[in-house]
């Protein structure tokens, strides 16, 4: 669905108010089929090798100059399809933009005499490349906008903490050079990237790591006394849990003690700092007003919880907790039965139970 909605936005509003869906041989500005195929790459594989602003723009355009040549100077149908087809597909693979669709540019341009007699090279600027940058642009945003990544992270790109250290999970020990090693020998190079690659080790260096573990599940780890709080509980109360307990994230329930959300410490800072922009104070200032208990309507937990986070059941193994609070965004997985809270395992419960597991399998 999202994938299937990015494409008909993406193309929808290239339609509405760049690129005609008839013909133009004036400006050149109009729809042309090949558009549809970057769009499933755009779209629905936005991570592959293939989807990206290099491969897309270059690959297209390359193309169309390759097919927008052939077809000026052969004569013949069927040779002029085939011709434009098989250099466009060399071109792009030494200009290391290997875009699938380029290949139907190519084919669409020799299969076109009248509008390229028109246009001429100015078809691979409009509407090809012209075409193909719109799209990129909305998938970038379309992506941020649904939680997907694009354009591509690189290999040396900083981790989500914004350091030079790699996320935890895609610390394996092998280098940049290695990982492109073991895609180009297996022939993977254009369908994988190294980064989906070290995230893909790095799962399976976490499932097995789990196996290690045996079959404990979240019920034998988890936190079962509770500190939780109600959706109106002010911030200047919440910080004081923070400090008494010295917890990291507290539940939020209502009555019924059924599960609402959960909020971190982090909320608290984020919360302060977003006054602190706002209003153009300090940040200490800032904080003391967001716990402010005095003021007439004050802050409180509905305002900042977070309601998205990921969930587990008494049954869900450690295997699954692992990659939940790996990467360092969750601190604590709520445990839930019938929408009610029944404990929650935090980081350092988890960490207990695999120093346990360890320690039993040095034993042994």
């Amino acid at each position: 669905m999202r994938a299937g909605l990015g494409a008909l936005i993406g193309l929808g509003l290239t339609g509405l108010f760049v690129l005609s869906p008839a013909v133009d041989l004036d400006l050149g500005l109009y729809l042309v089929a090949p558009f549809g195929a970057s769009s499933v790459l755009l779209f629905a594989v936005p991570n592959s090798p293939l989807a990206q602003p290099w491969s897309a723009i270059v690959g297209n355009t390359v193309a169309a100059v390759v097919g927008v040549a052939v077809c000026l100077v052969v004569a013949d149908p069927a040779l002029r399809i085939a011709l434009a087809v098989g250099l466009a597909v060399t071109a792009t693979i030494l200009c290391r933009a290997i875009h699938p669709p380029a290949g139907a540019v190519a084919m669409t341009a020799a299969m076109s005499p009248d509008a390229i007699a028109h246009l001429g090279f100015w078809f691979a600027l409009a509407p090809i490349a012209a075409g193909t940058v719109l799209l990129v642009l909305l998938a970038t945003v379309y992506a941020r906008l649904t939680g997907r990544h694009y354009p591509f992270r690189q290999f040396d790109d900083p981790s989500a903490h914004g350091t030079g250290d790699r996320n935890p999970t895609e610390r394996l020990g092998l280098s940049e050079e290695e990982l492109t090693g073991i895609l180009e020998r297996y022939r993977q190079s254009f369908n994988l990237g190294v980064e989906d690659l070290a995230r893909l080790i790095g799962a399976a260096e976490l499932q097995a790591a789990a196996h290690s573990t045996g079959p404990l599940a979240a019920r034998e780890i988890m936190s079962r006394n509770l500190v939780t709080i109600g959706p109106r509980t002010p911030l200047g109360e919440i910080a004081d849990l923070f400090r008494q307990h010295r917890f990291t994230s507290l539940p939020v329930v209502d009555a019924d003690q059924s599960f609402l959300g959960v909020i971190f410490q982090m909320h608290l800072i984020d919360q302060a700092r977003a006054d602190a922009l706002r209003l153009d104070r300090g940040f200490g200032a800032a904080f003391r007003r967001l716990l402010d208990r005095d003021r007439t309507s004050p802050m409180t937990a509905a305002d900042i919880m977070s309601v998205a986070g990921p969930r587990a059941t008494g049954n869900t193994p450690i295997g699954a907790l692992l990659p939940m609070m790996a990467d360092g965004d969750t601190d604590a997985v709520p445990v839930l039965e019938y929408g009610k809270i029944v404990g929650i395992v935090t980081r350092t419960d988890l960490v207990a139970a695999l120093a346990r597991s360890a320690a039993r399998a040095g034993s042994a």
